[in-house]
């Protein structure tokens, strides 16, 4: 190297860390205008939608953050099955393009639009729109370039039609599981590039593909592979260096080339580095995060650079032993989360993930299932930063119509590249429970060969992940789900069908269940990846029951059923190790159309609510099992007035066997469980009126208790679990 080169890239960091930018990242999410329809015409040029009045707004934003979660029937917009406007949607935005952008290369970029878009352009007030650009597909960024479209230093108008209908060709292919909110519900950025620049528009990802090999303590191999474009009309020279750089600022390998780079097509640069003694990233125990920045220069000057997250890691799943995680045994202690929330729709703030990830983790979670599409950008980040195991997958779910093809092949690609450098990632989602064209059992062959498809452009795009495919039928060789690495199983005993504990010898539950399969299929990769049942914490019994079809009496969803469904699920799921990990359903309660699964505008399975405001009996069951935080929980706190004079207490304690005293009177008695952490006492008698009920562990010198009230009066006596359960099904928790 030179003597010139090596003063060069001395002062390369310097550089990029002071006022110089060789790129600009504009916010774009300022005074929108918004108007929605239903509309009259499909004509751009049409009275009807571009005169009167348009909302004024802020994005992200969506249409329907309210309509989706009200329980009224509103007459006249809506069709028999979806209580929510689905339909068109226009926004428009005004801005002048600053004249120093000439010569240089101009782009907006959508982080997610619902679930149609079709952009236009137009540079004058009574210019025609000229047509952009457009994409298919709710939950995956998308960029276009705008540069030889824009008059600069004029006033420009960006238009944007967004449609939330489902389309047979478009995945999800209908609004069952979950609704596609519409609108613009995640950031807008225009990014400014100079005429030669590392690549904006490759399915919106990054442009640089960080890759790991041979990682251990004491070194790994790190690739980058660079993209890069050159619109100068000219071959021109380019240096590509690349830094590792550790959390301090330091340097810690680097890599130069020098590159002739043509003026047509997309060219790669592919530089090899390696890391000695790697601090390495090791899930939420020390989730280490160094930085890959690489930058272009021409004649010494920069021109491009962009920085990538780079946690050194490597995953292992095996099969009947468990998730391995730098060579150690890690638990996937796993929950899945939908982007909704109460009164924003999917319209969500980064405080919004942040609380979010910060109730996750307070639950003693290690991973996450981002069921069932690609989430924010933002989210992704966090997950690496905290150290959650993330699942990444696309909207390929409930059901096949033979059209989806090419939209799921689509929407892979956008998931694995925008995402490809997120070390949280360890696996990617193929499908979630399809099987059969058009409902019919007869023919699976579409989804089969799909199926193989998307393995086989995942396994292309990154041979170093899984990948999974999710079975909702508990057949665990199933033709279609065994053309992935890994068998998701979805199984709600006592829910949907079969028992939560075996009273029959004609059905199963989950534990013979569990054991069966433990010896059936000891040779494959099986994840639970969903179990759960619904509460309405307004929906209270004193006792629950052992139904094998609870979801077929939604009148009544009581969360005691709930808090017992999960204790049985997860005393069953950490001694079967058959089950590489497992991912309850859900973390918070979200937003779903009125189906045959559920005859509420929400799917209550959430062990948090809605609007996060209350965590369930059964956030406390986990917590007590996953965190290392000291918990003593008593359960049913919200069945407050009593009819029973004898009554069981249930206590979640991960500190040792606690005292339990009744209106100060310690209770002998407690006894374990379904586990260590599970106690329980019968027949514990109250008095008239208010019971003062408190358990608590000293240990360490440290005291956790729990305190509840709970009233007595045989007026309360009221079988609340008839309206769910047989008198002869009643059991304790």
């Amino acid at each position: 190297m030179s003597v010139y080169n090596k003063i060069l890239l001395a002062g390369l960091f310097f550089l990029s860390a002071g006022s110089l930018t060789a790129r600009e990242v504009i916010p774009f999410n300022q005074n929108w205008g918004f108007k929605r329809g239903p509309f009259t015409a499909n004509n751009l040029n049409y009275s009807s939608i571009f005169s009167g009045k348009w909302q004024m707004l802020q994005l992200p934003h969506t249409w329907n953050a309210t309509d989706m979660q009200s329980d009224v029937v509103k007459a006249g917009s809506y069709s028999y099955n979806e209580r929510f406007y689905v339909g068109d949607g226009f926004y428009r935005k005004t801005f002048s393009p600053d004249k120093s952008w000439q010569g240089k290369r101009v782009f907006v970029k959508f982080e997610g639009v619902n679930s149609q878009a079709e952009i236009f352009l137009n540079n004058a007030p009574l210019e025609p729109y000229k047509f952009v650009g457009s994409h298919k597909g709710g939950y995956s960024a998308f960029t276009l370039e705008l540069t030889t479209m824009l008059k600069y230093g004029q006033e420009n108008e960006l238009l944007v039609k967004v449609n939330n209908e489902a389309s047979p060709d478009v995945i999800p292919v209908n609004h069952v599981l979950f609704p596609m909110y519409g609108g613009i519900y995640r950031p807008v950025e225009l990014i400014v590039t100079e005429d030669i620049n590392i690549a904006v528009d490759d399915f919106a990802g990054p442009g640089l593909y960080i890759t790991q090999k041979n990682v251990s303590k004491k070194s790994a191999d790190i690739g980058v592979k660079i993209k890069l474009e050159n619109k100068t009309g000219a071959k021109q020279e380019v240096e590509v260096f690349t830094a590792i750089v550790d959390a301090s600022g330091k340097q810690k390998s680097t890599s130069t080339t020098l590159y002739n780079l043509l003026p047509q097509g997309r060219q790669e640069v592919f530089q090899q580095l390696k890391i000695t003694s790697p601090h390495l990233w090791h899930g939420i125990q020390d989730p280490y995060l160094y930085k890959v920045v690489t930058q272009i220069r021409r004649a010494g000057k920069l021109v491009d650079e962009v920085t990538q997250p780079l946690g050194v890691r490597k995953f292992e799943l095996r099969a009947s032993e468990g998730f391995y995680l730098n060579d150690v045994k890690y638990p996937l202690y796993g929950v899945t989360r939908h982007q909704d929330r109460w009164g924003k729709g999917a319209a969500l703030s980064q405080a919004d993930h942040d609380e979010d990830l910060a109730i996750i983790t307070e639950m003693g979670a290690t991973s996450i299932r981002l069921a069932h599409y690609q989430q924010s950008e933002y989210f992704y980040s966090r997950c690496d930063s905290l150290g959650l195991i993330v699942w990444a997958e696309i909207p390929f779910v409930n059901q096949v119509t033979g059209k989806e093809e090419n939209n799921a092949l689509q929407q892979l690609k956008e998931l694995v590249r925008q995402n490809f450098n997120h070390p949280s990632i360890y696996i990617w989602g193929l499908h979630n429970e399809v099987y059969y064209e058009n409902g019919s059992h007869a023919n699976a062959a579409h989804t089969i060969a799909l199926t193989s498809k998307l393995h086989d452009l995942a396994k292309s795009e990154d041979p170093d992940r899984y990948t999974v495919s999710v079975n909702g039928y508990n057949v665990i060789d199933h033709v279609v789900n065994n053309k992935a690495d890994v068998q998701g199983v979805n199984h709600y005993f006592g829910w949907y069908n079969g028992e939560l504990e075996n009273l029959s010898p004609n059905e199963d539950d989950v534990e013979t269940w569990a054991t069966r399969i433990g010896k059936d299929f000891r040779d494959y990769r099986i994840i639970y990846s969903e179990y759960g049942a619904e509460a309405v914490p307004e929906d209270q019994a004193e006792l629950v029951g052992n139904t094998g079809n609870q979801f077929s009496k939604p009148a009544f969803f009581p969360e005691e059923f709930a808090t017992k469904f999960h204790i049985v699920n997860w005393a069953t799921i950490e001694k079967n190790p058959i089950f590489i990990g497992s991912y309850l359903w859900n973390m918070f309660d979200f937003a779903t159309p009125i189906t045959r699964l559920n005859v509420r505008p929400r799917n209550y399975k959430g062990i948090v609510s809605f609007d996060r405001k209350t965590k369930k009996d059964s956030f406390y069951w986990y917590k007590a099992n996953w965190s290392a935080t000291p918990v003593v929980y008593i359960t049913q706190r919200r069945v407050v007035n009593r009819g029973n004079e004898f009554t069981k207490i249930t206590i979640f304690s991960n500190q040792g066997m606690p005292t339990l005293l009744v209106n100060g009177k310690e209770i002998k008695g407690l006894k374990n469980g379904y586990n260590k952490i599970h106690f329980e006492v019968d027949n514990v008698q109250l008095k008239q009126g208010e019971n003062n009920i408190v358990a608590q562990v000293e240990k360490g010198g440290v005291l956790t208790r729990d305190e509840i009230l709970w009233n007595y009066d045989a007026k309360y006596k009221r079988e609340l679990g008839e309206k769910a359960f047989t008198k002869d099904e009643h059991v304790g928790l």
